[in-house]
């Protein structure tokens, strides 16, 4: 019971400062000054960057968590695979809807099959078929085994979604952070207001799977206790 509160705590304290560095977050980002040829429409970046951002990293988390499961076997590391799948794929799908609504006044399209948006669109497509198949399947090993596979591979496909805009040139510009050279490709004007939302959505993130978590282990341990319950 003492640790359930300490992980609430922790879960409630992240939220807090989550909260709290989007306020600060937005303020930066409402008070950054326009970019020279977007104007003020370029500020969905400070959402649309930071989403992809998390929702990208954290889909590697639930490859640590779906090798884990493969390697020792334990139930709940299945859990927290899916748990951080549902809550990268609601930072996936606020960049998608960030991204399309920039997307329309720049490029003058809601959507277009260029490399990076087709890549991601692929991303998505898997994600959202590891929660098929895990509904698909009712023995609890192979489900695992299975989404812990489905997870393993379709992390293959964020590196390349990442690299799209360097590899195949085309109508999205390239790379906020450039992991191969090391470099910032933003305004240094602008690079506060983005790494502190990168950070809040960071920390949201962490409660987000935090009480998620806690909700699956309830929910898991009621099913144990009571079989025809699930």
């Amino acid at each position: 019971m003492s640790q359930s509160k300490r992980m609430d705590i922790l879960s409630l304290t992240s939220l807090s400062l989550g909260l709290l560095s989007l306020g600060i977050g937005a303020f930066l980002a409402f008070t950054a000054p326009p970019a020279t040829e977007q104007g003020h429409v370029y500020r969905i970046i400070f959402l649309h960057v930071p989403s992809a951002w998390v929702g990208m990293v954290s889909l590697f988390v639930a490859v640590v968590y779906s090798i884990l499961y493969l390697a020792r076997g334990k139930a709940r590391y299945d859990r927290m695979a899916t748990v951080v799948i549902e809550v990268a794929l609601l930072f996936l799908s606020l960049t998608l809807i960030s991204g399309m609504l920039w997307g329309r006044p720049t490029w003058g399209v809601y959507w277009t099959w260029e490399p990076r948006l087709t890549t991601f669109a692929i991303l998505l497509v898997v994600y959202i078929g590891y929660f098929v198949v895990r509904s698909a399947i009712e023995d609890p090993e192979l489900r695992a085994k299975a989404s812990a596979a489905i997870s393993i591979l379709g992390a293959i496909n964020v590196p390349i979604t990442y690299m799209s805009v360097k590899w195949w040139r085309s109508l999205h510009q390239t790379q906020t952070f450039d992991l191969t050279t090391g470099r910032s490709n933003f305004d240094p004007a602008m690079l506060p207001a983005l790494l502190v939302n990168i950070l809040a959505l960071s920390l949201l993130f962490f409660a987000f799977v935090r009480i998620r978590g806690l909700l699956a282990e309830r929910e898991s341990a009621k099913q144990e206790l009571s079989p025809q319950a699930g």
